[in-house]
């Protein structure tokens, strides 16, 4: 199973793939979808979602899941967070599979195995799981990963891999 995990933003959208391959997660990729302050928010828009739309052919994933908004204090982020969240699910609706979305509490659940983990806790895990030599960059990249992470331990063929990776546990 190949998941593409998303952390959605309008600067800046992280992506991360992993596959799962019987008892094996590994990373395929990852990186960042990079827009200017400097272009109207329509081109910016345009952006994230033909870049998306390549990475769907480029990595082919059999599911796409996407990071729930966080809405903190400032309403205008949020906003802009949510079209740029928008035009990501539009561009997965490419997949045959419906989009999955993961609160920041599920990932940090899944990831590190508690609901408050700090983010530098949920990279140091995400690297551990997927056997990396270092943390994921950038952060938005990073946090992505996780994302495909928590899917994978929704399925339960792959919380079984997951828990026989890090735990050193058979199944």
């Amino acid at each position: 199973m190949i998941v593409l995990g998303i952390d959605p933003g309008t600067a800046s959208t992280g992506w991360g793939v992993v596959e799962l391959d019987g008892n094996r997660l590994s990373s395929r990729g990852h990186g960042c979808i990079v827009t200017s302050a400097k272009d109207p928010s329509h081109v910016r828009l345009r952006r994230i979602h033909d870049e998306a739309r390549l990475l769907l052919r480029r990595f082919k994933p059999d599911v796409v899941a996407i990071e729930e908004l966080f809405v903190n204090v400032n309403v205008k982020t949020a906003l802009a967070v949510g079209q740029a969240k928008g035009v990501l699910i539009l561009a997965a609706s490419e997949v045959a599979t419906a989009p999955c979305e993961y609160s920041p509490l599920q990932i940090k659940l899944a990831v590190t195995g508690y609901g408050r983990a700090s983010k530098i806790q949920v990279q140091e895990m995400t690297k551990t799981i997927l056997c990396l030599e270092r943390i994921p960059q950038p952060d938005h990249a990073a946090d992505a990963l996780a994302v495909a992470i928590c899917h994978t331990h929704h399925n339960s063929d792959g919380l079984r891999a997951v828990r026989g990776i890090v735990g050193g546990r058979g199944t």
